[in-house]
């Protein structure tokens, strides 16, 4: 390391000084997920930057629908577009491997200029939500399973997405689930998503063929949620930069193509008592617990609630349509080990006894789907909610479907007031505010469909 380097790049992790070798770092990024989940942020050479270093952004960057639309709210002096405070948060520092030259990126956390958090932030959603859990003696773990298609690029928004070719040199057919031929038809951007994981510091438990032509899993190793909502969110850049990488584009869209089946971002949740860090949802003689009943019980009852954390956007739903070829669940049921169910207990010994949340879709900001999944269990943990009987078998006509258009489920979570008390007011009420701008702008535009069929038909 030359003399002139920062002595804090000599703090790093081992990852990035491997993939570093030597060589002179050239850039910084500074980042924050907005409330899609993107990234935003600056970027500086490294010589502007310190860990110490305060850092700024106008909040209006979650003000914003996901076409970057402005969204007028009752919010005082909304357009001032006041500076919020960014903050390092050195232990997420990671490569960016993709970089022609050696780049670091950081994310960085949202404070106000008084020091405290900024309420609208999604890490600091999640966060307040693990605060909660503290203050009851609890740690809850999360492992997320990032599902998403690697397609031909689609440079016209109006023609339909396809699948990739792959090595064979012919296209991506359906049904090739757990496939491992289909895994090695698009090996090398499998290897680069490895590579440049591997860069990062980021750790792969499983890959896995989907049903879908060009759908791929990537399943990670539990723990934190904040630490695990920020690998979700740095994995999803690195998919896409691995898969432009090869001339294809990797989508995180619910439902990209019609007759495919849509994408997931499962969640297993477990909770440790932070004292004796055994797992509360199975008692002294590893049988499941009242606390476990009670955690499925609040997801039964606030999830339907919450609905837009987890299925942000129109195409979302579009995932629930049971008349495709679609996997996902469309209610809120759950069963030991039975995959028609939104909530799913898998087979497991009395430590590993957790909860899969099967309803989000891979679209969602992971912290804000992680945040609301655990929030939904707390309330059930702290008012002690009974569960409704575990379905066997398929389910049919349950009392616990879920919405079916965004624009039921922002009716639902816009009343869900115990839901709005845990997550943070200001930030359900922005957050619903810009759904609804979105919902708006969607049914502004007129489809294809209309026009093959309507134009000249009506």
């Amino acid at each position: 390391m030359q003399d002139s380097d920062p002595h804090w790049l000599d703090d790093l992790p081992d990852a990035f000084k491997s993939y570093r070798a030597g060589r002179d770092v050239d850039e910084v990024e500074c980042i924050v997920p907005d409330l899609a989940g993107m990234s935003r942020g600056k970027a500086m050479p490294l010589g502007k930057f310190h860990p110490g270093h305060e850092t700024y952004l106008p909040i209006s960057i979650f003000y914003q629908t996901i076409n970057g639309r402005d969204v007028e709210m009752d919010i005082v002096n909304q357009w001032a577009e006041g500076d919020v405070v960014l903050k390092a948060d050195m232990a997420t520092a990671k490569a960016v491997p993709w970089a022609k030259e050696p780049t670091l990126q950081v994310i960085h956390d949202l404070l106000n200029r008084d020091g405290s958090p900024v309420s609208i932030a999604p890490r600091n959603v999640l966060k307040r939500i693990l605060a909660l859990y503290e203050q009851q003696g609890w740690r809850p773990v999360v492992a997320p399973e990032i599902e998403f298609y690697l397609t031909k690029p689609n440079l016209d928004p109006n023609e339909p997405i396809q699948p990739p070719v792959g090595r064979t040199g012919r296209r991506g057919t359906a049904n090739q689930s757990y496939s491992m031929s289909a895994v090695d038809e698009y090996g090398p951007v499998i290897d680069t998503i490895y590579r440049y994981a591997q860069d990062a510091g980021l750790t792969i438990d499983t890959v896995i063929q989907e049903d879908g032509a060009g759908q791929v899993e990537i399943n990670l190793t539990h723990g934190d949620p904040v630490l695990l909502a920020d690998q979700v969110f740095y994995f999803k850049r690195i998919i896409r930069e691995a898969a432009l990488n090869h001339g294809m584009f990797a989508t995180f869209m619910a439902k990209p193509m019609r007759d495919q089946p849509g994408s997931a971002m499962h969640i297993h949740q477990s909770v440790l008592d932070l004292r004796t860090g055994s797992n509360i949802f199975s008692d002294a003689k590893g049988e499941a617990s009242d606390a476990f009943l009670h955690f499925i019980g609040g997801s039964q009852k606030y999830l339907p609630q919450s609905l837009p954390l987890m299925a942000p956007y129109v195409n979302s739903y579009r995932r629930f349509e049971t008349s495709t070829n679609s996997s996902a669940p469309t209610n809120f049921a759950w069963g030991y080990d039975n995959r028609a169910t939104g909530l799913r207990v898998p087979n497991a010994g009395a430590p590993d006894r957790r909860l899969e949340n099967r309803v989000v879709g891979v679209d969602c900001n992971p912290y804000l789907a992680i945040a609301v999944s655990l929030a939904c269990g707390y309330l059930g943990l702290v008012e002690k909610v009974q569960p409704g009987q575990p379905a066997a078998g398929e389910v049919e006509g349950d009392e616990y479907e879920i919405p079916r258009t965004l624009d039921e489920a922002l009716t639902l979570f816009e009343e869900a007031d115990a839901v709005h008390r845990v997550l943070g007011t200001d930030f359900c009420s922005v957050y619903a505010e810009v759904k609804r701008e979105e919902m708006r702008l969607f049914h502004r535009e007129i489809s294809p469909w209309e026009r093959e069929h309507l134009m000249l038909s009506v």
